[in-house]
């Protein structure tokens, strides 16, 4: 069921790979609620993903961007302003990528170029995005940024190696942008922290469905889906959430705020 919550708005949504992918959900609820907008994501991931097939189904211009990239991501605010017809109201970054996870290294045994190349796509990219947008003022005053984070932020997952150290610096990025971009524009800026979510990036950790398992065991609500992600960041694209900014929101079914489940007490006592 629409709302209507995104009418009139503009945004611009990154990471879509594939209709796994919660950017892809996101894309989905923010045309069902009205929005307009482009899509973006690095050459490399499009030539593995099915964008284009979700660019037509939501009537959507893809704009190509490295998120490292300056000069890229100037083009994608500059090209989004000139195709939506004025500036976005919305951004998504759903952006994170580690080598050292997709080659199996131990977090004991990181190899550094890597690791650097870790926080500069899933962090840095984001203040790269931000700092872009601020300098063309390519947002709309009361605008909304949202990022796609995990609890691993704050709390210990082995399996998550750097990718929980670049998540910690997104989240950080998170806070002190949004103080500079409320004051110069009303701009929002918060994190989203996702129950662990079967995507496809979801599926290169090691264990992951283990965990999967565990957490929806240990979470009161079970583990939030990524259409139920979607709607959640389509409620802080709207103006229902106009003073709420530089927030780490957990959408996670309870996973975050629970010690131990009766289910998972169970298992332990079968043992």
């Amino acid at each position: 069921m629409a709302y209507g919550l995104l009418k009139g708005k503009r945004g611009i949504i990154s990471g879509a790979l594939d209709e796994k992918s919660i950017a892809w959900k996101v894309a989905l609820k923010a045309k069902e609620e009205g929005a307009t907008f482009t899509l973006t994501n690095a050459p490399v991931a499009m030539r593995m993903g099915a964008i284009k097939e979700l660019a037509q189904h939501c009537n959507a211009e893809i704009i190509p961007a490295d998120a490292t990239s300056v000069d890229d991501l100037t083009n994608l605010f500059t090209q989004s302003t000139e195709i939506l017809g004025g500036k976005a109201d919305f951004v998504l970054h759903s952006i994170g990528m580690s080598p050292n996870i997709r080659k199996g290294k131990a977090y004991t045994d990181l190899n550094y170029e890597w690791f650097k190349q870790s926080v500069d796509i899933s962090a840095l990219s984001f203040h790269k995005m931000m700092q872009t947008a601020y300098k063309l003022d390519a947002v709309s005053e009361g605008g909304s940024i949202v990022a796609l984070t995990y609890m691993a932020a704050q709390r210990t997952f082995p399996f998550y190696t750097d990718m929980a150290d670049a998540k910690a610096l997104l989240e950080s990025i998170a806070r002190s942008f949004g103080y500079h971009y409320g004051k110069y524009r009303q701009v929002r800026v918060n994190t989203v922290s996702q129950s662990p979510t079967p995507t496809t990036a979801g599926g290169g950790i090691g264990g992951f469905d283990k965990f999967y398992d565990f957490a929806n065991k240990t979470a009161p609500l079970g583990n939030a889906t990524a259409d139920q992600c979607a709607d959640y960041c389509i409620t802080l694209f709207s103006d229902l959430t106009r003073m709420v900014t530089m927030q780490n929101l957990f959408h996670d079914g309870g996973f975050s705020m629970t010690g131990i489940s009766e289910e998972i007490m169970a298992l332990v006592n079968k043992e």
